[in-house]
């Protein structure tokens, strides 16, 4: 590596809710952990893959629901502070996590190390509502949405609503506690529209978007670091070649493509609103009008950040806590052709995506590299532990977001 790491600064990946497979928590204690970084890790349990790696120093069992009061939340991040004994990088890997940082840096500060942020501006970007309020305000192209209030209100935008559309839980916290859909949900009907919007309740915490039809669009992403100037120290583009669910889920495969005019739109678009931090963006590239429009912006670090490295050998984990502790971070160009690929979900993305005969022309048709988010020779245990977990709830976890698509999609 062209450059050093501050090895007496730790780092400690920040979860609420019960996901135990979470690639993205693994691959960020492998790539600080691999500088030598001591890595700290809140798991659900012992046996998750993220404490089972060879370069986790110590993992904090803390079952959370990601509903709990949010002082309570803050007290146990301090006493884990406490337990480590020094100052740490926070690395949070969820909405709910970046929030509660954000919104409690007075308590945190001097505990931890993370970006200084305005505090109400990570929850805006957490939410659905609120980050399409955004765009609208700086000219940021984002697909047309509702906000219903009731299920008359959805009734009466089902009525003239063009189908399909995307449902969308609207809130962080929220989605936790009251979760509308099981995830990205792409609706086909008007009936499948009412169907589900029965079990919404009086408030439905939902947003219902303009689906952008796959054969007239193509899935892009963006990962950047920026200092506290919303400067990018470390910016990436790619592009989506699968996720699941089809067209609506995390991402299963993707490559590093370069793309000034996307790379360009993301850093003006993080510098009028004033973010500093790790983002991870989610736009689909509209032929139609030739518009990128934003889908969702994550202020954390996103589960798939490791398809991205620069040739200085830097990634957006590794550039926050080089500039956390004061470091330069290196310039290079991002490795192009580069492919990450999920391996419990993109086998069965593969499949669907062949049925539907969807392809990506911007993906290269080889890759110069793969990178894949739970299999590494020099640390196999997560990826075993993640098989051992999988077969039952993973699949269950699959069927499920299957199932409220396909619910969606249906007629009655």
């Amino acid at each position: 590596m062209p450059f050093k790491v501050d090895r007496d600064v730790p780092a400690l990946i920040v979860k609420f809710g019960d996901y135990p497979l979470h690639h993205g928590g693994v691959g960020a204690i492998r790539s600080l952990g691999r500088l030598g970084v001591p890595m700290y890790a809140i798991t659900e349990d012992r046996y998750t893959p993220a404490a089972a790696s060879r370069y986790l120093t110590r993992a904090f069992v803390w079952p959370t629901t990601g509903t709990e009061d949010p002082g309570r939340l803050v007290e146990g991040l301090i006493r884990i502070g406490r337990r480590i004994g020094r100052p740490a990088v926070l690395v949070p890997t969820d909405e709910e996590a970046a929030v509660l940082i954000a919104e409690h840096q007075s308590d945190l500060f001097g505990r931890f190390l993370f970006p200084r942020v305005e505090p109400g501006l990570t929850r805006r970007l957490a939410s659905k509502q609120g980050l399409h309020e955004l765009c609208v305000e700086h000219g940021i192209a984002s697909p047309r949405a509702a906000f219903p209030q009731s299920y008359e209100e959805i009734v009466a935008f089902a009525e003239t609503a063009r189908f399909p559309v995307v449902a969308k839980n609207r809130e962080a916290f929220v989605r936790r506690r009251r979760p509308a859909v099981g995830g990205t949900t792409r609706i086909a009907t008007r009936e499948g529209l009412l169907a589900l919007a029965r079990d919404w309740g009086e408030r439905p915490g939902v947003i219902l978007q303009e689906y952008l039809p796959r054969k007239e669009a193509e899935d892009w992403i963006v990962h950047a670091y920026f200092d506290d100037n919303s400067t990018p120290l470390a910016l990436f583009t790619g592009v989506k070649v699968r996720s699941w669910p089809p067209h609506a889920g995390m991402t299963a495969n993707a490559y590093v493509v370069d793309n000034p005019e996307l790379a360009d739109l993301a850093a003006r678009f993080v510098k009028q609103i004033g973010y500093t931090g790790i983002i991870d963006l989610d736009l689909r590239f509209d032929r139609r009008d030739g518009q990128y429009k934003l889908l969702d912006f994550n202020p954390r670090m996103g589960a798939q950040f490791r398809l991205f490295e620069s040739e200085s050998g830097v990634d957006v984990v590794r550039a926050m806590h080089l500039d956390l502790t004061g470091r330069a971070v290196p310039e290079g160009e991002q490795r192009a052709g580069h492919r990450y690929v999920v391996e419990n979900i993109d086998l069965p993305a593969l499949l669907a995506y062949r049925r539907s005969g969807y392809t990506t022309p911007h993906a290269p048709a080889r890759p110069s590299g793969t990178e894949l988010a739970w299999f590494a020779g020099d640390d196999p245990l997560p990826f075993l532990t993640m098989l051992g977990r999988f077969v039952r709830p993973g699949a269950k976890h699959l069927y499920q977001l299957w199932r409220t698509n396909r619910r969606g999609r249906s007629t009655s």
